[in-house]
């Protein structure tokens, strides 16, 4: 039996621009499941593993900039969602969570695949909605769509994120033989107009009031998609000397006239004395430098963060004023109304900044064959045009550390966890037509491994693989490093490789142990293929962090002399 409020809901997301749908196989969403099969203006994919089923649309999502669906079946195939959720919901990410459920006279029953749905994942989503279980009456249907309507105008109303509807679907599931599917011509919808929110005249007063007794001001720019607009504004007032604008690798708006080694010489004292500021602003979502954090925290600046909806943001411990703006409106009237700055805080930045663009190559050259240098040299090929998806953990340390990209890099620091990273760079190939790079360690790469598990092609991804056959980053923590128990209980050793993985889904791969046969591997990885291809650095957990300990005293001494 075809159910009227479920074709209705379908047929609502695709008059909604919904265009894409995740879909993962169960008996209780079946009703979901043919309808978005069926309808001719959505694209659906089947990915079997939930975990990775959400993780996929959320990096649909991202690149898209538009809500994805996820439709599962009832019981603990919901929790699996959870991961992505909360990643969605910090990452503000729009995703339209469908979970088929049983009839609320069924929950805590003893009766199969049934857990406490409604509301299930918490705060981590924008809404959590209920569909009536009938649409016998006109009432509920047209209840139903207005529901529909809610949740996915909710999902991408500023700040954007995933939205919960909970589906309670009785028996018959599945449509007579030779029964079609007929979608409502013109389903109810209500859209949500689009407005902006700025300061007004009087506080806009105040905030220039303010800019006149600053010298030193810093502009901090956290985690977001590529704007050439804003790296226009921001580039102009680097230009004119009227701020310092940091930025690390996950904010896609770095230039030759921002700051992006900062990291290199923050935790040293000696040079770092001169680079306070007297204002600090904020936008954006995360970054990714602790010591940025840290320094931040121990000065005396004011703290202004820029958000459309004027939410506190007090990453550094120091916020004064919250303002109401888009970060394009904000900085078009910062260049209007900012004169130049202390002329030695601006130098005093950029002289180291230059001056470990130009040793940090050079040091690493001298350093034995680990993950630190090859990265470096993988980074050379990575093509203009490709994107750049990173895991967590080492791997996108690294790159922050290496300095400033021209592609666009994606990371999922919302939650910062390590799982979830394949599966989002799968879902970015199904975007785009251009070279997706996802950078991963061996933890992260083989905990997200059914990333992979279904039946489409991925002829644009490439996957550059830091195996050092354990958890590295646990070395350069002060704590477990010192621990007799780090090896077996932080490491978490593993003598995985990623050969067998390539074999049973049909990828090619390469291993490199050293410089040479790394140039070699790369002469043809980034030209077109048929299969996406894997590229194993295999190195040495004790040596890497030897190496990064090496780099960092080398670079500190240079900076010093």
């Amino acid at each position: 039996m075809i159910l009227p409020q479920i074709t209705d809901l379908v047929a609502i997301c695709a008059k909604k621009g919904i265009e894409n749908a995740i879909l993962s196989p169960g008996s209780r969403c079946a009703p979901l499941t043919l309808t978005f099969a069926r309808h001719p203006e959505i694209h659906s994919r089947t990915i079997s593993d939930e975990r990775s089923a959400a993780f996929i649309a959320l990096g649909m999502a991202q690149q898209l900039d538009q809500p994805v669906a996820l439709v599962c079946t009832s019981g603990s195939a919901a929790l699996n969602y959870f991961p992505a959720v909360a990643e969605a919901f910090f990452q503000q990410i729009p995703l339209l969570i469908l979970t088929a459920d049983r009839p609320a006279e069924w929950i805590d029953q003893y009766d199969g695949q049934t857990i406490f749905q409604p509301e299930v994942y918490g705060k981590h989503v924008k809404g959590s909605f209920q569909l009536p279980d009938t649409a016998s009456n006109p009432d509920q249907l047209w209840h139903s769509s207005r529901i529909v309507n809610e949740a996915i105008n909710l999902s991408t109303q500023f700040p954007a994120g995933p939205v919960h509807i909970n589906i309670p679907l009785r028996e018959p599931f599945y449509p007579e033989k030779g029964e079609e599917f007929v979608f409502p011509e013109k389903p109810r919808v209500f859209n949500l107009l689009k407005s902006k929110t700025q300061p007004t005249d009087e506080s806009l007063i105040k905030l220039k009031n303010r800019l006149e007794i600053v010298q030193r001001v810093l502009i901090i720019t956290g985690q977001q998609r590529p704007d050439d607009q804003l790296q226009r504004l921001l580039d102009k007032l680097a230009e004119n000397k009227k701020a310092v604008i940091v930025t690390d690798t996950i904010s896609n708006l770095q230039s030759d006239l921002t700051i992006s080694f900062h990291d290199h010489w923050l935790g040293n004292e000696a040079v770092s004395e001169n680079l306070k500021p007297d204002l600090i602003i904020s936008f954006g979502k995360s970054v990714i430098s602790k010591s940025l954090k840290i320094f931040l925290r121990k000065t005396h600046a004011s703290h202004w963060h820029v958000q459309a909806d004027g939410n506190a943001k007090d990453t550094f411990q120091r916020l004064t004023r919250n303002v109401p703006a888009t970060p394009q409106y904000f900085f078009n009237w910062l260049n209007e109304n900012l004169g130049t700055q202390n002329k030695q805080f601006f130098e005093a930045w950029h002289f180291l900044e230059k001056a470990v663009a130009k040793d940090l190559s050079q040091v690493l050259r001298k350093q034995s064959f680990g993950e630190y240098s090859a990265l470096a040299f993988c980074l050379e090929k990575v093509p203009a045009q490709s994107k750049i998806h990173v895991a967590n953990s080492m791997a996108v340390r690294y790159l922050n550390l290496l300095g400033k990209r021209s592609q666009e890099v994606i990371c999922n620091r919302g939650t910062s966890g390590i799982d979830g990273s394949n599966s989002t760079a799968v879902g970015c190939t199904f975007t785009t037509k251009a070279i997706v790079t996802l950078i991963t360690g061996d933890m992260a790469f083989f905990y997200d491994r059914n990333a992979f598990w279904h039946n489409y092609a991925m002829p644009n991804l490439r996957i550059i693989l830091l195996n050092n056959h354990a958890g590295g980053i646990f070395r350069l923590i002060d704590g477990p490093k010192n621990q007799p128990e780090l090896e077996e209980y932080f490491e978490t050793k593993q003598k995985l490789t990623a050969q067998h993985l390539a074999t049973e889904f049909g990828f090619f791969y390469s291993k490199v142990v050293n410089r040479e046969e790394l140039e070699d591997s790369l002469a043809d990885f980034y030209e077109e293929s048929l299969h996406p291809k894997i590229l194993e650095i295999k190195t040495s957990s004790p040596l890497n962090a030897e190496i990064l300990k090496s780099v960092k005293e080398k670079i500190k001494l240079s900076l010093e002399n």
